[in-house]
C-alpha cells in the first residue's frame, strides 16, 4: 500500500519538481527555439540552418530559428542561459559568445561554462580576408602598402565587436605597426553587403559565410587564416605564406541552459553527431569551408572552458576594446 501511495503521489507532483529523467521522456513535446546570437546571413546563421533541417526531422518537432544579435553575441546567449532548462530552447554557441566576449565585455551576465549545458561542437573553420574587387587589394603586400599610405589607414569590417575576426583585425594592425579601423556590423551579412557595395574596402569573415561570395566574384579573397591552403579554395594563399604568422579558426556549437536533463543532452548529442556524419552534411560543410566537429558533450564543455581561458589572455595582450 505504501509503495502504491508513493507512486500515486509522484504522479501528481508539479512538473517543476518531477525528476528530470521523467520529464525528459516526452521530449521534445513542443517546437524547439534555436537562438542564433548574430544577424541573418552570417556564418552562425548558416550553420544553424544547415543543422536545424535534418535535426527537426529526426526529433519530430519544428526548430524555430530566432536571430538575436548584439554585444558580441552576448544578448542572444544570455536569453538562452535564462531560459527554462527543458530542452526546448537552444543556442548556437560560438567563439564570440563563449570564448572572446566574456573577456572583452566587462558586464557579461553569464558564465560561458557554468550557465550552459554544452551539447556538441558543430564545426571549426578558418577566417578569410576579403576585399572589394575595386579596392586594388589583391595580396597582403597590397593591403600593407595601401594601409600605410592612406592618411587615416584602412577600414576593415567584421560581424561585430567580440568576434574572432575583430581580434584578428586588431592583431593584424599590431603587426603592421598601425591600427586598422575596425568597422563592426550586427552580423556578417550586413558587413559583407557593405564590402560588396564599396562602403568598406575589406572584411575579415569566417569562411562559410564568405565562400559563396568568393566563388561568385563579388569579393576577392586576399588571405586565409588556416595553417595551410584550404582544399576548397586552393588558389587563396594563407596569411603565413604571405609573411604574417597568424593562424586562427572560429568554432560553432550547440548548447542549452544549464541543468538540462541529461537524457535530453545525450539524445541531442547522438542526433547531432549522426547528422554531422551524413555524407550530404559533410559535403555541404566542405563546400562552405567548414570541418564538422566530433566532440561528446563532456569534450565540448571542456573545449569551451579552455577557449574561455585562452581568449582571456589574448584579449588582454591585444588591448582590444568593445566598439
Amino acid at each position: 500500500m505504501r509503495r502504491h501511495a508513493l507512486m500515486a503521489a509522484a504522479s501528481v507532483l508539479p512538473a517543476s519538481v518531477q525528476p528530470r529523467a521523467a520529464r525528459a521522456q516526452g521530449w521534445p513535446s513542443q517546437p524547439i527555439r534555436l537562438i542564433v546570437p548574430f544577424a541573418p546571413g552570417g556564418t552562425t546563421d548558416l550553420i544553424a540552418r544547415l543543422v536545424a533541417g535534418p535535426l527537426q526531422e529526426r526529433l519530430g518537432q519544428p526548430i524555430i530559428i530566432e536571430n538575436r544579435p548584439g554585444a558580441g553575441a552576448t544578448v542572444g546567449s544570455l536569453m538562452a542561459a535564462q531560459a527554462a532548462p527543458d530542452g526546448h530552447t537552444l543556442v548556437l554557441s560560438n567563439i564570440a559568445s563563449h570564448g572572446i566576449s566574456p573577456a572583452l565585455y566587462p558586464n557579461v551576465r553569464y558564465d560561458a561554462v557554468r550557465d550552459f549545458s554544452h551539447v556538441a561542437l558543430l564545426t571549426l573553420n578558418p577566417s578569410v580576408f576579403v576585399a572589394n574587387p575595386r579596392s586594388g587589394i589583391v595580396t597582403m603586400a597590397d593591403f600593407a602598402r595601401i594601409h600605410r599610405s592612406t592618411p587615416r589607414g584602412l577600414d576593415m569590417a567584421s560581424s561585430g565587436a567580440g568576434s574572432s575576426n575583430h581580434l584578428l583585425i586588431v592583431r593584424m594592425g599590431q603587426i603592421l605597426g598601425r591600427e586598422i579601423n575596425h568597422i563592426p556590423f550586427r552580423g556578417a551579412g550586413p558587413a559583407m553587403t557593405a564590402v560588396i557595395g564599396g562602403q568598406v574596402p575589406l572584411m575579415s569573415d569566417s569562411l562559410p559565410s564568405a565562400a559563396s561570395h568568393i566563388r561568385q566574384g563579388s569579393v576577392r579573397a586576399v588571405a586565409m587564416s588556416s595553417a595551410e591552403r584550404h582544399p576548397s579554395f586552393p588558389d587563396v594563399p594563407t596569411l603565413r605564406e604571405q609573411g604574417y604568422d597568424l593562424v586562427t579558426s572560429s568554432w560553432f556549437g550547440l548548447s542549452g541552459p544549464a541543468r538540462m536533463p541529461q537524457p535530453v543532452v545525450e539524445r541531442l548529442s547522438r542526433e547531432v553527431r549522426a547528422i554531422l556524419a551524413m555524407p550530404e552534411t559533410r559535403a555541404r560543410f566542405a563546400e562552405i569551408g567548414g570541418t564538422p566537429g566530433e566532440f561528446s558533450p563532456e569534450e565540448y564543455a571542456a573545449f569551451v572552458a579552455s577557449e574561455v581561458t585562452g581568449w582571456a589572455a589574448l584579449v588582454r595582450e591585444s588591448g582590444a576594446q568593445p566598439d
